[in-house]
């Protein structure tokens, strides 16, 4: 399972709306399959793992339960019944209504062993993408802060460029590309004008560009020169104006607003609804503030540099409406580590 597990990451922020996804064939003691979700989606592990080999009393080891429904490709659970594999073992149940339960249910019918439950809870981070959109209709959200020691973005003037090192930069581009989408707030495009691409790592396939923007008031050159590289979508509120994006290769998502913003539940909903399942947002501290608000944040990454800007530089949130301490939502940390000269910490909610 273990093997399966690491297989099934090699799909993260590659295969949405579908769920990332290893399994491994084991027959006579020796692996003689392996398979992971296909870029996009599509074929399954099961399928890539099935491929060419003679799996009559074999055991498969799959991170998730296998589907049980026709889609654009036969149900996996069928696959491996035809297959004439004898044991299924199955890291995490599968809660998407038209698999949840029927999986098992339909290789139990058919004499297949399954067991359930090995190495679930690491299973479960794996996928979290694909479980919150399926249980809570919304991605799961990691915030990223590349901030000085005082928790500034930028100096007094707006400068902003370096606070982190090389090595922190490179290391938040392969955190990308485990992302299905970079979202970004309309401040961060004014002030930084990104390409929010991942580069330098030879990726074949790039995230979702997204921008929330009520009124699309923004240039976004470099978003706008770089379309054919990867997608471009726009997060807005009724009665922006959509002229000046006609053409571009931009799609745009309406959303509804709360207290002059964007609300920030409702286009996670949307972008859910588009397949979404990852979202790695890099800020600025108004959109931040927003999703920590809002209880959207599943994950916070944090660079933190070896330097102090001063009050009158930029905050890495901005101003948030809270109540007592007692009240406010605890982040746990799961790891730290020195990257370059500076430090990366990363913090799950509780």
């Amino acid at each position: 399972m273990g093997v399966a597990l690491s297989l099934g990451r090699r799909g993260l922020g590659r295969v949405w709306p579908n769920p990332n996804v290893g399994c491994v064939i084991v027959k006579d003691g020796r692996v003689i399959g392996r398979g992971w979700t296909a870029d996009g989606g599509r074929p399954h592990a099961e399928a890539r793992a099935l491929a060419g080999i003679d799996a009559a009393g074999a055991t498969a080891y799959v991170t998730l339960e296998p589907c049980a429904h026709h889609g654009q490709t036969p149900p996996c659970s069928a696959a491996l019944i035809a297959a004439g594999v004898t044991r299924v073992v199955i890291a995490a149940d599968d809660p998407d209504p038209r698999v949840s339960g029927k999986g098992i249910a339909m290789l139990e019918a058919a004499g297949i062993d399954v067991v359930t439950g090995v190495r679930g809870a690491e299973a479960r981070v794996d996928l979290a993408g694909f479980l919150s959109r399926v249980t809570q209709n919304r991605p799961f959200v990691t915030l990223k802060l590349a901030s000085s020691f005082d928790g500034r973005i930028a100096t007094a003037i707006g400068e902003s460029k370096w606070i982190t090192g090389p090595a922190a930069r490179r290391a938040v581009h392969a955190m990308r590309a485990r992302h299905d989408a970079v979202l970004v707030g309309a401040g961060t495009v004014r002030a930084d004008d990104p390409t929010l691409t991942v580069r330098g790592l030879g990726v074949t396939r790039q995230p979702v560009r997204i921008v929330a923007s009520r009124g699309l008031d923004i240039e976004a050159k470099a978003l706008r020169a770089t379309t054919d590289e990867a997608p471009l979508w726009l997060c807005h509120g009724a009665g922006a104006s959509l002229a000046d994006w006609q053409g571009e290769g931009v799609e745009t998502v309406l959303c509804e607003t709360a207290e002059g913003a964007i609300d920030p539940v409702d286009m996670m909903k949307q972008l859910a609804d588009r397949g979404l399942t990852r979202v790695f947002c890099e800020g600025g501290g108004r959109l931040a503030a927003s999703l920590l608000g809002a209880g959207l944040v599943d994950d916070i990454v944090g660079f933190t540099a070896g330097l102090a800007l001063g009050a009158e530089g930029t905050p890495s949130i901005g101003a948030m409406a809270r109540g007592p301490l007692a009240d406010v939502a605890r982040y746990r940390l799961v790891e730290t580590q020195q990257i370059g000269p500076d430090l990366m910490h990363r913090w799950a909610r509780n």
